[in-house]
């Protein structure tokens, strides 16, 4: 299939590009942009006028509920939804049941992932057996099974001795590790922000304090093995000041945060909603403000969806009994470009956040726009926006904080490998 993409605005920002340019398409690759190859004769025309063109998204954190939670959300109806928000490539957390820590599910998952072809789906391996904390996988073994990462999820390894071990296996193949920053033990019980809110509303609180001792241990493991680090979803100033200090000593440390801590804050729990239920915690508004710069800036390395597609049953609890989670892979790009707008930022240095930064993180070939380049694209109309409900959504996850707000942004095409995955004409 040879696709003509004609009078699109061009954004790619890896290359810096923001401009009106034809993009050309052939054998699943970029076969030219702005001027047609020799002999180029397209199967099909996209007329993009008005739409930005721009890398497919790439999103850290999408929980695909497979295998184990069939229940809550099925690998076709999360990889439809991604193909819906632009999202062509994601990683999976480990936490499914049973736990990615054995090849064979991790070649079961890839190979269930290619049927939908929706996505490019890059599992995150277990660290230990279980997710128990207690005994290491094989992660080379995980890692020829096609996993790109390692990493807990939200089950914490107590046994810092195990954390050890487990960092300097991966530093010895150089595997990246992504592990979320929370004391078990502060946090024990909690289900919001330690502060007024929670106070006020009777709430069980999670300090700061949480988040911030466990990131200390991390990062001193990290320093003494080498280890290369991710830590998953940070929410407070205080973690993302203690992550630039440590990058700034040589400590390899990338850091992402979520959509929803990038817009809301530990106020927006309202009167109980139980889908401000989330993992970490929102945070004060002072904490996400600096956060948001943190992300202009770079200091943050991506933006995740941290996608946690949750059936009703679970949700609708009271706000200390409800599973925590939200979905987000619909909402990914109009949430980007809401901060986009709200922070004055343009838009090739906030779509960044979601192509060639987290593209970067995983150490994949993806988020760019270039000849030769797999044609892995998004094209949506900035102008017309929607508003978020549950019949809009295509994941079987219905749970969101962002349910009734409008947002901007409608994803018009989806290209995946050169092939049209998701298609929304006007």
């Amino acid at each position: 299939m040879k696709i003509h993409i004609r009078n699109g605005r061009l954004i790619d920002p890896a290359s810096g590009t923001d401009a009106q340019k034809d993009v050309f398409i052939a054998a699943g690759r970029i076969a030219g942009i702005g001027a047609a190859p020799e002999g180029f004769a397209a199967n099909r025309v996209i007329d993009a006028t008005d739409l930005i063109v721009c890398p497919g998204l790439i999103d850290l954190a999408a929980r695909l509920r497979e295998p184990g939670f069939e229940y809550k959300a099925t690998l076709e109806s999360e990889m439809a939804a991604a193909a819906a928000g632009g999202v062509t490539s994601l990683a999976c957390p480990p936490d499914t049941d049973p736990p990615l820590d054995e090849p064979g599910l991790v070649e079961m998952l890839k190979h269930r992932a290619r049927h939908p072809n929706f996505a490019h789906v890059y599992p995150v391996g277990a660290l230990t057996v279980g997710l128990a904390g207690e005994r290491l996988t094989e992660m080379a073994e995980l890692h020829e099974a096609g996993c790109v990462a390692f990493g807990q999820a939200h089950a914490p390894v107590t046994d810092t001795q195990v954390l050890m071990r487990a960092m300097q296996y991966a530093a010895t193949f150089d595997f990246p590790v992504w592990l979320q920053a929370q004391d078990p033990f502060l946090g024990r019980g909690g289900v919001a922000h330690d502060g007024e809110v929670a106070t006020r509303l009777g709430l069980t609180g999670i300090p700061v304090s949480a988040e911030t001792i466990a990131l200390a241990t991390l990062l001193h493991l990290a320093r003494d093995t080498g280890a290369r680090i991710h830590v998953t979803r940070i929410s407070s100033a205080a973690a993302l000041d203690m992550i630039v200090a440590a990058r700034a000593s040589g400590i390899a440390v990338t850091c992402d945060m979520s959509i929803n801590h990038l817009h809301l804050s530990d106020r927006d729990i309202g009167y109980f909603n139980p889908h401000a239920n989330l993992v970490p915690p929102l945070r004060g508004a002072q904490d996400r403000d600096t956060l948001r710069r943190g992300l202009a800036e770079g200091a943050v390395n991506a933006l995740c969806s941290d996608h946690t597609p949750v059936d009703d049953d679970a949700k609708q609890l009271p706000f200390g009994e409800a599973e925590p989670g939200a979905t987000g892979l619909e909402l990914l790009l109009p949430l980007t470009l809401r901060w986009a707008a709200e922070a004055g930022l343009p838009l090739v240095s906030a779509l960044a956040r979601v192509t060639s930064d987290p593209a970067r993180v995983l150490g994949i070939a993806a988020g760019r726009l270039s000849v030769g380049a797999a044609a892995d694209l998004c094209l949506f109309d900035p102008a017309v926006g929607f508003t978020v409900s549950r019949e809009v959504l295509k994941s079987q996850g219905k749970n969101s904080p962002f349910l009734g707000m409008t947002l901007p942004g409608r994803v018009r095409y989806t290209l995946l490998d050169g092939h049209v995955a998701y298609e929304n004409g006007r």
